[in-house]
């Protein structure tokens, strides 16, 4: 294990640091503290950052206590979702957000992110990118840093662990590869034992999965009666699923290859290269092949550990502890002031530009007319009460039919007053840009902003340092989602 993570690191340009950890974890008495993300372009969004800093503290905090632990990232390079991780985000120099995204001309769906290599396409992608976003004083050594890991001809998962070594090796991080060979050979034993045992696991995660459902809860993955725990990995490198057919054998998703459970066992066990392990198999793997202390991830990856620890327990593997990696909103201090000058806190800029527009327009950029529109609304509302009372002594349909024009006249000063609200928002450019690039960095697309933004917007702004502010800032013992203001 630790020859293949050594040779791993060493190509990623692994630092002293991280050396001497593969070195620590050689130990027996040694552990892991692991967590993981698929190799998005550039880095992804900045969670998968936050999750590799918060393994690297808490493999700090347990050496501090005496314990050999190391950090250790699991880059799943055997997905092969590359839509999903062939875009990133970043706000552009009018303060927008922009999509840039690479696709190699040889990419083709079902390949694993981690055999799809980048070709000169990535240059063009690189130079959009800079000449799209604020030009700084850290520009120019950021793009150095950039085309010398997501290079021509260089794998995409190998960039993302070049990049990531790049940033964050100086902690020690260790950067795991799944694809790795010699890896494969080592998980062959719990690739032959899930095999043996799929029926079994896919009974008990429906089990599971129904239970999960009877508490008001979802099930993170559907799991049908044909569900097989492994994938199929063909010569041309394809990810093909498999799956249960009548006759109690096993083909792939396009019917091209069927497999009787023994031949399966039997090539898992002479050549496992030919496998991957499917979502709810990936982290059982994972800690077969670590001596894994804690892992630590997201919501999702939380909820899956709701079915999958079926699988640890049906293949006698001891449950992996899982914990919340930290959540952080970045605020900067031009935001930060945006924010004090029209009394808004983070919670809310969940309302909405459109549901913030009544206080931004009412009490900041035209009271006036705003408390004109409210003013005519109360005198439309009393003079149609009077005629109500009025009406209703006439003929109590003639109140009936005041009562529809009412709801109509209100519904128009209100679509009325939604215009001016707009309007006047845009009229006011200075205040229009500063909002709309508050909500583009604290809440893009309105999601959180760590789900969407790049580390790179940030690292351009303030310089590599920007990841020792985000580990300084980590505490453990903070499990909530926490604003950072720079």
């Amino acid at each position: 294990l630790c020859d293949a993570l050594e040779e791993i690191n060493r190509k990623f340009g692994a630092t002293e640091k991280t050396l001497e950890n593969i070195e620590i974890l050689r130990q027996a008495d040694a552990v892991a503290v692991v967590t993981g993300q698929q190799a998005g372009l550039f880095s992804g969004p900045l969670y998968t950052i936050y999750k590799a800093l918060t393994a690297i503290k808490a493999a700090e905090c347990l050496r501090g206590r005496g314990i050999k632990a190391v950090p250790v990232f699991w880059i799943a390079t055997e997905d092969h979702d590359f839509d999903e991780v062939s875009k990133t985000y970043l706000l552009d120099r009018s303060g927008t957000i922009a999509e840039f995204s690479n696709e190699p001309k040889r990419c083709h769906d079902s390949l694993p992110v981690g055999y799809i290599k980048l070709d000169e396409t990535i240059d063009e992608s690189i130079a959009q990118m800079f000449d799209a976003i604020p030009h700084t004083e850290f520009s120019p050594l950021l793009r150095e840093l950039i085309e010398e890991c997501w290079s021509p001809h260089t794998y995409f998962g190998d960039a993302f662990g070049k990049l990531l070594t790049r940033l964050l090796g100086k902690y020690g991080l260790i950067a795991l590869c799944p694809l790795d060979p010699r890896l494969k050979e080592l998980a062959s034993p719990i690739y032959v034992d899930a095999i043996r045992k799929s029926g079994e696991i896919v009974e008990a995660l429906q089990k599971r999965s129904q239970s999960l459902t009877s508490a008001g809860f979802g099930a993170q993955v559907h799991i049908e009666k044909d569900y097989f725990p492994l994938f199929w990995q063909d010569r041309d490198g394809t990810r093909n699923s498999l799956r249960k057919n009548d006759s109690g054998d096993f083909e792939t998703r396009d019917g091209s290859r069927e497999f009787t459970l023994d031949e399966l066992i039997e090539t898992a066990e002479r050549d496992p290269a030919r496998f991957s392990p499917s979502v709810v198999l990936r982290s059982v793997v994972q800690d077969y092949l670590l001596p894994t202390v804690c892992y630590f991830g997201g919501g999702a990856e939380i909820s899956y550990f709701a079915q999958n620890s079926e699988v640890y327990r049906i293949l006698n593997r001891p449950f992996t502890p899982i914990l919340h990696r930290q959540s952080f909103t970045v605020i900067e201090s031009r935001h930060a002031k945006t924010m004090d000058r029209y009394h808004l806190d983070f919670l809310h800029l969940f309302e909405g530009i459109e549901g913030l527009l009544p206080r931004l327009v009412g009490e900041y950029l035209n009271a006036g007319t705003a408390g004109l529109i409210a003013d005519v609304e109360e005198r439309i509302n009393t003079e149609l009460n009077r005629l109500d009372q009025n009406l209703s002594t006439v003929d109590p349909t003639l109140a009936d039919n005041l009562a529809k024009r009412r709801r109509k006249i209100l519904y128009h000063i209100s679509a009325i007053r939604g215009r001016f609200q707009q309007v006047q928002f845009r009229r006011d450019a200075e205040v229009h840009r500063r909002v709309e690039t508050l909500f583009n960095t604290l809440l893009p697309k309105s999601h959180l902003q760590e789900r969407s933004i790049n580390v790179l917007h940030f690292l351009n702004r303030y310089g590599l340092n920007f990841t020792d502010w985000i580990y300084e800032a980590i505490d453990l013992d903070d499990k909530g989602h926490r604003l950072l203001y720079i």
